[in-house]
């Protein structure tokens, strides 16, 4: 099947000549006509497959046509909601791209930088928006932006959006937004809070899925290494001698531990940049336009910083820390191996992280190949050594939170400091970043 097949019109079919697309991938086929038929879509799908244009495209071509129909209006008819700025700039750059012939203009919105420079382009009037949802509410409550005309809703990354804390704030901009409009909602997992949301919003969705729940791609060849938590330094230094690995994307579970990771590289001599929620936007974009230049060969993230990232022929990813959310190991490799490509995950797994290593084989429904030939094993612990480490790092997790937290009542700080944290959403450190769950800044 070609674009040509899916009734796209003239000016939408150019553009995607122009940037060399001639067949849509699998969401893509199956979404655009659903979507142009202005019925309600429930997409499941997971990053890499292309749903960015399964949505832009047809979102331009319904506003393209109702444009010739009707005399313009300087009023947003299309919002799209997206968890992260990288994904919302990723989304715009996209509208751009598929929608340079059609006339119709388009604005992204994001926190972390001046709003003056939106707040005119505003004025000025857009008919797609691209927001993140905590500058998107803060415009509207400031009454700059307004939302009462959108014809077209589109809730991309749901699942990264509940997982951030966004979701009283999605649901207050859903509550300002005509009762009568076509929705959109994409999710790369399906949990039941999803489900719930997706259910609350959508009226007769059709549902598109492309791939089953949370797997990972076929294409994508998967490795563990056992290591201790002291060796990953040199392991990744190790692995990063292999001079085929022109580029790699690097995972840690902190900002503070990939500022860590950029500076032990540095010194070995391998150029490395960090993106994460401590990053200013300009830092950010800075690093990543290096990274698909080539001109930085490693870019260490955080997940929520690193949602987004679309770069084309990465060829590795590289799980410094395995994720807490084993789900999250899905979106990390999915960085790489995207529309049928081939692509290598590397995870580092510690003694502590073999919890984590369970729950994602559980979701994936594979275990994942154990690489041995490395020169930095992890020391396998008898029974007893086992029991006494726990008891330690129990005792100390105690000793830790019974002094911060002697203001407090009693109850809970060994969770919080040396306990399982494997049921946690967000992980000891990212927590507190742009974007994370309620009580940090949220500001997109």
């Amino acid at each position: 099947m070609s674009f040509e097949n899916l009734n796209l019109i003239e000016p939408i079919l150019k553009a995607l000549k122009t940037e060399g697309y001639t067949q849509p991938t699998p969401i893509q086929a199956q979404a655009i006509p659903i979507v142009l038929q202005q019925t309600d879509l429930l997409g499941c799908a997971q990053t890499g497959t292309g749903k960015t244009a399964a949505f832009a495209i047809p979102t331009l071509q319904l506003l393209y046509n109702d444009r010739q129909q009707h005399k313009e209006q300087k009023t947003i008819k299309a919002l799209i909601l997206t968890p992260t700025r990288e994904l919302a700039i990723q989304i715009d750059e996209s509208f751009a791209a598929y929608g340079r012939h059609t006339g119709l203009k388009h604005l992204v919105i994001f926190g972390g930088v001046s709003q003056n420079p939106q707040v005119d382009a505003l004025r000025r009037g857009v008919d797609i928006l691209v927001a993140t949802p905590g500058r998107l509410l803060d415009l509207i409550n400031q009454r700059l932006v307004h939302i009462d005309h959108v014809k077209i809703l589109i809730l991309d990354e749901a699942d990264r959006m509940l997982d951030m804390g966004f979701v009283h704030d999605v649901k207050k901009i859903i509550a300002k937004v005509p009762a009568k409009r076509q929705t959109l909602f994409f999710s790369a997992t399906m949990p039941k809070e999803i489900q719930s949301l997706a259910d609350s919003i959508l009226h007769k969705p059709e549902r598109v899925e492309v791939t089953p729940v949370s797997s990972t791609a076929d294409t994508i060849q998967q490795e563990i290494f056992f290591v201790a938590k002291g060796d990953k330094r040199q392991l990744l230094n190790h692995v990063l001698k292999d001079k085929d690995i022109a580029t790699a994307l690097v995972f840690t579970r902190t900002k503070h531990g990939a500022d860590k990771v950029v500076k032990d590289l540095n010194k070995a001599g391998i150029t490395a940049e960090a993106i994460h929620g401590n990053k200013s936007q300009n830092a950010r974009q800075r690093a990543l336009t290096n990274f698909k230049s080539r001109k930085t060969r490693v870019l260490i993230a955080t997940d929520i910083a690193a949602r987004g990232i679309d770069i084309d022929e990465l060829t590795h990813v590289i799980n410094y820390e395995l994720p807490n959310i084993p789900e999250t190991y899905v979106h990390r490799i999915g960085r790489t191996g995207r529309a049928g490509a081939s692509g290598i995950a590397l995870s580092f797994c510690d003694e502590e992280e073999k919890e984590y290593l369970k729950d994602i084989h559980k979701l994936i429904g594979k275990t994942i190949p154990v690489n041995e030939a490395h020169p930095y094993p992890l020391p396998q612990l008898t029974h007893q050594e086992r029991i006494l480490e726990k008891i330690k790092k129990e005792a100390h997790g105690h000793h830790r939170g019974g002094a911060s937290q002697s203001h407090k009542s009693g109850g809970g700080s060994n969770r919080r400091f040396g306990g399982n944290r494997n049921k946690s959403r967000g992980g000891k450190g990212e927590a507190n970043m742009s974007g994370a769950r309620p009580g940090g800044n949220r500001r997109g």
